[in-house]
Formats: C-alpha cells, structure tokens, sequence
C-alpha cells in the first residue's frame, strides 16, 4: 500500500454536528413556529444550489421561507441556523488535532455545506488551525458524492487516489471515494476512526 500522504476529511457527522440536517431544520422550525412539509418541499429544491453556492443564504431563505411575509428576518433565522452547530460528542475533532500538530500528512476538509454556515463553522470552531486546504461542496460547485468531486480534490491535491484517506460518516460518500482508489473510512466513534487510520499506517495515540 502507498504511503498516506493526505487525509480528506468530512465535517458534519464527524467533526461537528451537521450544519444543516433533517434534525438542525426540525429545531430551527419548531423555533419560529414553521410548518415543517411546506417548508422541506421547497428545500428539496433550493438546497442542492445553495450548497454548491449557486445561490446566496438571502435567495435559499426568499424561496423556502419568506416567500411570504413572517415576524422574523431572515437574519434572525440564519442565526438560528448557525447556533445550532457544535462539536460532536464522540467526534473525531481530538483526532484531527492531533494529526494537525504532528504535520505527519496534509489535511483537507471535503465537505457539503452552504457558503454563510461552512464559513460560520470554520471560523467559529478555529477550523484553520487544523486544515491546510478548505474543499468545501460552495466553493467547488460540486456536492458529495459526486465523484467529480474527489478528483478534483486530487487534481488540487496533486495527490495520487492511493495516497489519499477519506473520513466521513456517510456509506455513500464513502463508497464514491473507494471507487476512485481512496481509502474511505467511515466514521462510526473515536475509537475506531483511530484504528482505521492505523491500519492506513499513521500513529494517533487518543482513543487508544
């Protein structure tokens, strides 16, 4: 097996909460007093250009939420949407850290997310400590699990697929990234994530 050079990493369900999620759209309905099937059904059609950032938060919240008038604004619901990202208990954020500060391989963050909550959350949970490259689905214009988006990663990488670690919590995801060569590793806790890296050949000492 090649030498692990670079480790691809997902964020939502592995790192932090997810940004925004079936469970993260239900809290932040039930806040503002939302009915949840008229609001969905057009997410379904929003989301996919929003997070591909073919569309701003302003224009995704016009189409699923103020197509009418409402006694909030959209500011106060973005927010909303913002407040209900944290780290994941259980993640692999101590993980991360660790490979970060050993600089033993390149990390790179290869996520879905909406350009205003991906900035958000990099900001906020000081994602740019850990990560030398920032792959993220608004900035691409691509979405997992397309696999265009893996070989552009490894286009931007200069990375050969065999060289290359995915984590992610997603079989899918997952799946796209095996099917180019990667070494997909699907995130189920700390513990395992760190023996899966093992066996790719890298040393992380938490969750041992």
């Amino acid at each position: 097996m090649a030498e692990i050079s670079t480790i691809l990493w997902d964020v939502g369900g592995v790192l932090l909460t997810n940004g925004w999620d079936h469970l993260e759209r239900s809290a932040v309905l039930e806040h503002f007093g939302l009915e949840s099937a008229p609001f969905e059904q057009r997410h379904e059609l929003a989301n996919d250009p929003w997070e591909k950032g073919f569309m701003t938060a302003e224009q995704y919240l016009l189409q699923t939420v103020f197509y009418e008038p409402r006694p909030f604004t959209p500011a106060a619901f973005l927010e909303q949407i913002q407040q209900k990202s944290q780290v994941l208990p259980h993640g692999a954020m101590r993980i991360l850290q660790e490979l970060a500060a050993s600089e033993e391989v390149e990390l790179a963050m290869l996520n879905n997310e909406a350009r205003e909550l991906n900035d958000y959350r990099i900001e906020r949970f000081a994602l740019g400590l850990y990560f030398d490259v920032f792959l993220s689905s608004c900035y691409l214009g691509l979405r997992k699990p397309d696999a265009k988006m893996f070989e552009l990663a490894l286009d931007v990488l200069q990375r050969d697929a065999e060289e290359v670690g995915f984590i992610d919590d997603r079989e899918g995801n997952c799946k796209a990234a095996e099917a180019l060569g990667i070494h997909a590793i699907r995130y189920q806790d700390e513990a395992q994530c760190v023996q899966a890296l093992e066996r790719l050949g890298l040393t992380v000492g938490v969750g041992t």
